[in-house]
């Protein structure tokens, strides 16, 4: 009961602080961090510090020697010091969100940022990641701006919010941790995971796999047909006429690409999660093998194509159905 009571408390106390840092921090493309955005407060080294000037200050007391005072309160004005460089070290630097890639669920996603400083300010031993990302520790010293990759690994299908990012440094004397979480309005698009399955049997197609389109100029015999006022003398059969078979003309043609449609209907009786996934699979099969296919969905239709933008194209609508879209 009483662990029941504890968690409810931490869960209400931890709702509270978030909505705070929200209302403090909130979601922004670009954040230049200030005073209002950095919280401070003693490492772990920095509270052995403390205790340490306490040891001294009570001995100092106990022994009323007047060079313990002064080294302790020495110490305590460098303690003070360090307060404010820490501070300083991370004072006046942006953060900007650049881009995000798109990736399949659990699959890695990069998040581009980027560093920038003002009048050419330094700042060492910066601490950058989110909890499950990998983290970097930069210096922004011999330029202003500086390029910051991170990597994540995504959730479920759709747009994917890593939440706040946190940046932190302990510099120059590790004394102090000064923080900051930052909310940098950042999603990834995430694709819906590709799922195997036999080839759709309701496959449609603008043209069958090979079939025969007449189309003049080309040099690909087709068949014979009754000759037409206009008609080129050049294509005219004459060794028909030789035989006394009359006026006929030959007909020439090319072979059409095969153009593949891939309809939410081709997957009857399985759930729209899994009917996204067969799609997603038949699309990036026929994107290997550089054939033309286009994406039929319930108020969504792409046309047939091919190529790298395309294939973006089916992704994206695939990712997004059902789901808000309005994001940058």
């Amino acid at each position: 009961m009483a662990t029941a009571a504890f968690e409810a408390l931490n869960r209400e106390l931890g709702q509270r602080f978030r909505r705070w840092v929200n209302r403090r921090i909130p979601p922004s493309r670009s954040v230049t961090l200030d005073q209002k955005r950095l919280f401070i407060f003693p490492s772990r080294v920095g509270f052995f510090f403390l205790f340490c000037l306490l040891l001294m200050l009570m001995t100092s007391i106990n022994y009323q020697n007047n060079m313990a005072f002064a080294l302790t309160f020495l110490l305590a004005t460098l303690f003070v010091i360090a307060v404010l460089h820490t501070y300083a070290n991370l004072a006046g630097l942006t953060v900007h969100a650049v881009s995000t890639q798109s990736a399949f669920p659990e699959q890695q996603a990069q998040f581009q940022l980027l560093l920038e400083r003002r009048r050419r300010k330094e700042h060492f031993d910066l601490h950058m990641g989110w909890p499950e990302s990998n983290q970097v520790v930069l210096n922004l010293v011999d330029t202003d701006t500086l390029p910051v990759e991170l990597y994540l690994p995504v959730g479920a299908r759709g747009w994917y919010s890593p939440g706040r990012l946190r940046l932190e440094s302990t510099y120059p004397l590790g004394l102090l941790r000064c923080w900051t979480w930052i909310d940098l309005d950042l999603h990834a698009l995430v694709y819906p995971s590709p799922l195997a399955s036999e080839e759709p049997p309701g496959v449609a197609a603008e043209a069958p796999d090979g079939a025969a389109q007449q189309l003049p100029g080309i040099d690909d015999f087709y068949g014979l047909r009754p000759y037409r006022e206009g008609d080129s003398l050049r294509q005219i059969n004459w060794k028909g006429v030789a035989k006394g078979q009359g006026l006929l003309t030959k007909q020439y043609s090319a072979y059409a690409q095969r153009s593949l449609w891939l309809d939410w209907d081709d997957f009857p009786g399985t759930g729209t999660e899994q009917r996204l996934s067969h799609l997603c699979y038949w699309a990036l099969e026929h994107d290997a093998q550089n054939e033309e296919y286009g994406l039929r969905l319930p108020g969504a239709r792409i046309a047939p194509g091919c190529g790298e933008r395309h294939r973006e194209d089916v992704l994206r609508a695939l990712a997004l159905h059902g789901i808000e879209q309005a994001r940058a």
